[in-house]
């Protein structure tokens, strides 16, 4: 009897040990999908300067979770952004929307948005983590000429993408630096979503306020510019971020997807 009471009991166990090995082996096939493989790239040398003013590329990727606030009437937003994968959550009040992979999804109980979730979600994300979001894959790099403003000249770089990256594949992007530091000075952008049609008509932001976060530098503020084609005039408005983070650690399993309540947004919005 106590023999068949051993066996059930070593029995028991191999059964537990391997449902928990094959837990296991789920676990790892969901981590390994979920994070990026440190991919080696080749970077133009002025943009690799660029990088290295800023902390470097490779001090960037070790980070997986950023969240920064950013000051607004009648309530601040709150964005949380997974920087592996590039799911995001906006917090506007009682507005909330996000970014769970595939969809966009929009929890507005109030109906009081008036914006674009599909364009406005990753938005400010993409002018706020520059330069390092230029590294990412499906960008081509060429040159540009020099950008002039108060008598001091910018070099630049072009910035063009694939078919299929982003929401708006076909918008163009200039990066200039300071030529003695090789810090970000100013990004010039078109913009084209939803009309598809190409644009020759520049935005220009300042980025002159920088703050050390962990070990890379990023923006305090952005500057708006009023222009004229590549002449840049007076300052139009400024965009401020506080309480920035950048954590190594994931959120937690869910934070990123539709909260009951929300609603997919129509269309698909991609990283």
């Amino acid at each position: 009897m106590m023999i068949k009471k051993i066996a059930f009991v070593v029995l028991a166990l191999s059964v537990f040990s391997c449902k928990d090995n094959s837990e296991k082996e789920k676990e790892m096939k969901i981590i390994k999908n979920e994070v990026s493989e440190p991919v080696v790239r080749k970077y133009p040398e002025a943009l690799e300067k660029v990088f290295n003013a800023h902390g470097g590329i490779n001090a960037w990727g070790k980070y997986r979770t950023l969240t920064y606030e950013i000051p607004r009437e009648p309530n601040k937003e709150i964005h949380t952004v997974d920087l592996y994968n590039r799911k995001d959550v906006v917090l506007m009040g009682n507005v909330e929307l996000g970014f769970d992979g595939t969809q966009v999804w929009l929890q507005d109980p109030d109906n009081s948005y008036q914006g674009d979730p599909v364009f406005y979600h990753n938005l400010m994300f993409y002018f706020y983590a520059m330069p390092f979001v230029l590294g990412d894959k499906g960008i081509h790099y060429g040159g540009t000429e020099d950008l002039e403003f108060e008598g001091k000249s910018y070099p630049g770089i072009s910035i063009t993408y694939d078919n299929g990256i982003g929401t708006s594949p076909k918008d163009e992007y200039y990066l200039h630096y300071d030529p003695e530091t090789h810090q970000m000075a100013w990004l010039g952008y078109t913009v084209t979503y939803r009309t598809g049609e190409d644009s020759d008509n520049i935005k220009w932001i300042r980025y002159n306020d920088w703050k050390k976060v962990a070990d890379v530098l990023l923006p305090k503020s952005i500057s708006w510019y009023d222009y004229e084609g590549r002449t840049i005039k007076q300052v139009k408005n400024t965009v401020h971020f506080e309480n920035i983070q950048l954590s190594e650690k994931p959120k937690r399993n869910g934070f990123y997807q539709k909260p009951e309540g929300a609603v997919f947004v129509e269309g698909k919005s991609q990283t």
